[in-house]
Formats: C-alpha cells, structure tokens, sequence
C-alpha cells in the first residue's frame, strides 16, 4: 500500500452482479464439459460469487495514483502511477447498456521500452465522470500550477540580476 492520500472512492454498480453471472455463465456453456457446470452456476453459485465479488471491488484515486482490487481467493490489487497513463477509454456496448454498466479501459506506458500494460474496470457508476476526473489529476500531474514562493524567489533574482547589471555598467564606466 502507498501513503498516497485517497482523493476519489469510486462506486460499483450493483447490476453488474447479474452481469458477470451472465458472462460467466454463457462462457461456461460453450463447452461440453461446462453445460453441467453453467446449470449448478445459474442455480446459485454465481449469484454467491457475484455478490462476493461485488463486496470486494475497489477503486481509488489518489493524488499521484490509480488503485483498483479485486478477488475472491486470488486478489488483484494493481496500483497506476498517473503519469504512465497513457489514455483512457470508454466502452459501452449493447450488452453493457442492457446492464446500464460501462468499461474504462487504461493503457499505461511501461518503464522498459516496449512494455505497456492494460486495465479494465466495469462497472463504475457514472464511469464518464470518474474517467475526467483521472484525466484532470493526470494533467495536474504534469503541469503543476506555479506557486507564489517560486513568483516572488523569480522576482528576487531578476532585481539581483538588475543590481548586478548596473554594478557592471558602473565597473565598465570607471574604466
């Protein structure tokens, strides 16, 4: 965990509940082997999974970082530094929409050359606002507003540079 303090908490969707227990349950009957297993899925079990992993979605954003975990035996916790972030998209598609749910899609920029990895998170409500809100924390990120001690410090050493300027005109003067 980092110290970076929390600026926004995002807010899961509980229609994606359904959602996955749909996805996951379709994918399941794809297969031979997974028809038996999607029946018991749709009687139950993945309502259970569903909710359990509803209760632990997280998101945080925080003044330099992006942190998103999920799981249920295996956790996933990914943490973002904002500056990597190279775009966000929106994704909404026809089966999302049916759920009133939405992906955000983060492409991030590696250390090495080459390297980039990606990031999906479903379900955020209002997901167009929280994305924005990444945004403008990026770019405050990148272009830091200018701070009155570095004003008035540029103003010192620009008269200094003037005093030093005359001192030389009156050396040169004397000559």
């Amino acid at each position: 965990m980092t110290t970076d303090a929390i600026a926004i908490r995002a807010r899961f969707n509980p229609l994606i509940k359904p959602f996955l227990v749909m996805k996951i349950g379709l994918t399941m009957m794809c297969t031979v082997v997974g028809i038996p297993l999607a029946i018991v899925w749709f009687l139950g079990v993945g309502r259970w999974w569903a909710q359990h992993y509803f209760d632990r979605l997280e998101c945080q954003l925080g003044e330099r970082n992006l942190r998103f975990r999920k799981g249920i035996l295996v956790t996933t916790e990914k943490t973002i530094p904002l500056e990597n972030i190279q775009d966000v998209t929106f994704v909404e598609g026809p089966i999302l929409k049916h759920f009133n749910l939405s992906t955000l899609k983060f492409e991030t920029a590696g250390h090495s050359v080459g390297q980039a990895s990606d990031m999906h998170l479903t379900g955020i409500i209002d997901a167009q606002a929280f994305r924005a809100q990444i945004m403008r924390a990026r770019e405050a990120l990148r272009h830091p507003p200018q701070n009155k001690e570095n004003d008035e410090q540029l103003l010192v050493l620009r008269s200094i540079e003037a005093k030093l300027g005359e001192i030389a005109e009156l050396l040169r003067a004397r000559q």
